[in-house]
């Protein structure tokens, strides 16, 4: 079973309840036991959590806040690396090319997901391919966020024609998702 941790769950809960008690209301009724459970329960930050749980709750978070567009997903988790790359992670920016922050982000990746193998190549200047070993075709979801972590990390390296694109997407059920990357 893949997981995803529980500092993730709590970001996620956190800005849904910022938007106001009732749209997180609303979120909540729409969730079924098993994932409701595990949402109402104290997250820790630490801890590990289902994934295809914490995809459901996004799934529902999106029904109410966007009408089911999961193009969504790709613009908040821009919002998230920027604040994380201008934050605690802006020595990757400062210490490195374009290529250098591909391959730290990556390596992030991997604390976050437990049950997926995370493998970076750098195919030359400008060209990267990371694979991810472990996702099933219902965690589909976490593929937007992925395209907005690294087109926005390339944005913020000064990378230009940013390009990031699933060759082999989380849903084809290959049990592997493989995302090219390019820029110059």
């Amino acid at each position: 079973m893949v997981e995803i941790k529980g500092s993730v769950v709590l970001e996620s809960i956190t800005g849904i309840q910022r938007r106001g008690e009732q749209s997180y209301a609303e979120v909540v009724a729409r969730l079924d036991d098993e994932t409701k459970q595990m949402i109402q329960s104290t997250i820790s930050g630490s801890s590990w959590y289902p994934l295809h749980l914490f995809l459901r709750f996004l799934a529902a978070e999106l029904e109410v806040s966007a009408n089911g567009n999961e193009q969504v997903l790709v613009t908040r988790s821009e919002k998230t690396i920027e604040r994380q790359l201008r934050g605690v992670y802006k020595v990757f920016v400062k210490a490195g090319s374009p290529e250098f922050l591909m391959k730290r982000i990556a390596a992030v990746h991997a604390t976050y997901f437990n049950g997926v193998d995370i493998d970076f190549k750098l195919l030359g200047p400008g060209n990267a391919v990371i694979r991810y070993t472990g996702f099933e075709p219902q965690h589909r979801l976490i593929g937007f966020t992925m395209v907005g972590f690294f087109r926005k990390a390339l944005e913020l390296s000064g990378a230009t024609d940013r390009n990031v694109r699933f060759t082999t997407p989380v849903e084809a059920g290959k049990g592997y998702a493989e995302l090219a990357v390019s820029w110059k």
